[in-house]
């Protein structure tokens, strides 16, 4: 065994070393792979991912940014087809833009045993304007079939040399090989920031270099004088190669799983040229939000207020509670403005327009949010935050956040808001904006840290009246009380869906189950709770095993898998907000059949009171009653009580699925 395990490995590395890399090299062996042999369970593998950034000098612009990127992915299967499109975001500000150039890519498969090749066209490649900061160039590849590869490779060039794209080292899926290179002149001084568990170490080295200077000089004479000069410089080199990546796999209940991908940031500290003076850049967050404060887009808009005085005179003219006051300016603006759908801390269009035509992006809402509250004597300031999707803002860096939201300090504590959204309450924000902390902004650029996670918990609420035939048919009638957080996403939800289509969803997300009454109140009064109700019918509820009955009296509520299934976890669990579900359940028992065994109470409880869950069942000749409280306690959960999670959840399932069994008399 030890003999055939050692003649394989060094095939394996036979086959590493042979490999040849060059764009369009594709192997046979490369396309005749059904699986990854480290992971078979990935769709996709990059066979190869390359890429070198570095500064060119052009004598007209100075020192440009350039990001060569090549890479080849094998596709095993059609789930695999999503790594054939790609997306290249590209920035632009202040008449200035980054570009693609020299892309090519192909598609090879095996036909006969032949390799045969498809190269991308122009009708391929679609470029799109995002939004006022940001371009896309998309191209998606020809011919795509189960066992393909894919092939691209392109330039980027950018001017904005401060903003080195992050380094990333692991993927969703696995990479067989990786090289990676940065390059900078001794003139730019950056600082390497690294997150994720994967140990990534580069090679070091200094690198000579040159700029040559063409010259032309013209004489009184009419005559032109054409010259060359050099200036010598070295450039720092950071070097990485890397093989066999395992994939990042994702989990459920995390905000961001970029979060925890391998990558190193290089972060421009200062520039330092000859014979001019150092420039520092963003190299600590009061610097970052001081840049942020001092734009016209930021704090000028802030200041704003003649635009709006008279209507918030009349709203708050006679109110003098500043509870009440923040509450009416806040439902003001919700009503006033709607949001556009655009991210971003800097106006777009300004308040002042935002509020003419009753529509602004994310900062034009919440800006204009904070001014009039300011105006009406309240101690409000605007909040930087980082959305889920956008990752937690880990260096001090201006792309670390990408929208705000309304602080308000009160004697009795605080209130934070959000306008885009208007279902939201007042400490209740959208979900996509609750992602560790905030960046509270005070007046002059000074900021402070605050935690965007709401302290109280979301109840919901859930009582079932139902009886259950002899033959295993259910039927009964439903009522769910939902309020804060759960009440805001099912707004989200149901009011802006098509009655009938949220209703087929519904009945679908119980298996066929036949819905009739159903009913919404509150759907609009965010001063309530959510409270919904029907009546429902549905079979095949319970096993009937001759004269024995057999199922679980939380039927199609119970709690199916747990949604923790890997054996270590190194990141945190994030449920977004702490909640409280609480089941109120009667089952009148089918005439003739009384209780042979029923599950007996239980508590679960996780440590630290981070939750609990409590059942208790009470059993009668006609009746049953249930009663299940569970309770999440924190909104995050660090990855120390993984294993305590897993294993009361895995309980909790258990639990739920225990059956009452009744006997025909």
């Amino acid at each position: 065994m030890k003999i055939t395990a050692f003649l394989l490995s060094i095939c394996f590395c036979t086959s590493m070393f042979a490999q040849n890399f060059d764009f369009g090299k594709v192997s046979k062996e490369e396309l005749e792979e059904k699986f990854n042999p480290l992971d078979s369970s990935a769709n996709a593998t990059y066979l190869y991912k390359f890429r070198k950034t570095y500064f060119e000098y052009r004598q007209e612009k100075g020192f440009v940014l350039v990001t060569e990127i090549h890479e080849r992915v094998k596709i095993y299967n059609q789930q695999g087809f999503e790594y054939t499109t790609n997306k290249v975001n590209l920035y632009k500000s202040g008449g200035d833009e980054e570009e693609v150039s020299s892309l090519k890519a192909s598609t090879y498969i095996l036909n006969e045993g032949k390799i045969e090749e498809t190269k991308l066209k122009n009708d391929g490649i679609f470029k799109t304007e995002l939004s006022k900061y940001f371009d896309e160039t998309k191209f998606t590849m020809p011919n795509v079939k189960e066992g393909c590869v894919v092939e691209y490779k392109y330039k980027i060039y950018s001017p904005f040399f401060w903003n080195v794209d992050d380094f990333i080292f692991q993927e969703d899926i696995p990479i067989k090989k990786l090289d990676a290179t940065f390059s900078a002149p001794e003139y730019y001084k950056f600082k390497a920031n690294t997150k994720g568990f994967l140990s990534v170490t580069p090679k070091m080295s200094k690198k000579n270099d040159r700029i040559t200077f063409n010259n032309k000089t013209r004489h009184v004479s009419g005559n032109t004088e054409f010259s060359t000069s050099n200036v010598d410089y070295y450039a720092n080199v950071y070097e990485f190669s890397l093989s066999d990546i395992p994939a990042l796999k994702d989990e459920p209940y995390v905000n961001n799983i970029n979060n925890y991908r391998s990558a190193i940031n290089y972060e421009l500290s200062y520039t330092d040229f000859p014979q001019t003076p150092m420039k520092y850049y963003s190299t600590t967050w009061e610097d970052v939000v001081k840049s942020i404060y001092d734009n016209p887009n930021f704090g000028s808009e802030l200041n704003k207020s003649g635009y709006y005085e008279k209507e918030i005179d009349e709203i708050i003219g006679t109110i003098s509670d500043p509870v009440q006051r923040t509450s009416l300016i806040f439902d003001f603006v919700k009503n006033k403005v709607k949001w556009n759908g655009y991210y971003g801390y800097y106006t777009n269009e300004g308040v002042k327009k935002a509020y003419k035509d009753q529509v602004g992006n994310v900062a034009e809402i919440n800006l204009m949010l904070t001014s009039m509250l300011r105006y009406a004597g309240l101690k409000a300031f605007p909040v930087l935050v980082s959305t889920r999707q956008n990752g937690v803002p880990l260096f001090p860096t201006r792309e670390g956040y990408n929208y705000v939201v309304s602080y308000v300090k009160l004697p009795d504590g605080i209130i934070l808001l959000d306008a885009t959204n208007k279902y939201c309450t007042p400490n209740t924000l959208p979900f996509r904006a609750l992602n560790w902390q905030g960046r509270v902004i005070a007046e002059h650029g000074g900021s402070e840290l605050i935690d965007l996670y709401p302290k109280e918990p979301s109840k919901n609420t859930i009582s079932m009246l139902a009886a259950i035939s002899e033959n295993g048919t259910l039927n009964g009638s439903y009522r769910g009380i939902k309020y804060n957080h759960d009440a805001l996403s099912y707004r989200e939800k149901y009011n802006d869906a098509k009655k009938e289509d949220f209703l087929e969803k519904l009945e679908n997300k119980y298996g066929g189950m036949e819905i009739s009454d159903f009913d919404i109140k509150n759907d609009f009064d965010i001063s309530k709770p959510i409270v919904e109700s029907y009546k429902f019918l549905k079979e095949s509820q319970a096993d009937v095993i001759g004269n024995k009955l057999y199922f679980s009296p939380l039927f199609f509520l119970k709690t199916s898998e747990n949604p923790f299934k890997l054996e270590k976890r190194e990141f945190p669990v994030d449920f977004g907000y702490p909640s409280s579900t609480k089941y109120l359940i009667n089952i009148d028992l089918p005439e003739g059949y009384k209780v042979e065994s029923a599950p007996t109470p239980v508590v679960l409880a996780l440590p630290d009171n981070l939750g609990s869950f409590k059942y208790n069942l009470l059993a009668s000749d006609t009746k049953i009653q249930l009663v299940i409280d569970v309770e999440i306690n924190q909104s995050i959960i660090s990855p120390i009580y993984y294993d305590a999670l897993k294993a009361y959840f895995s309980s909790l399932v258990e639990k739920e699925a225990e059956q009452i069994v009744l006997t025909k008399v």
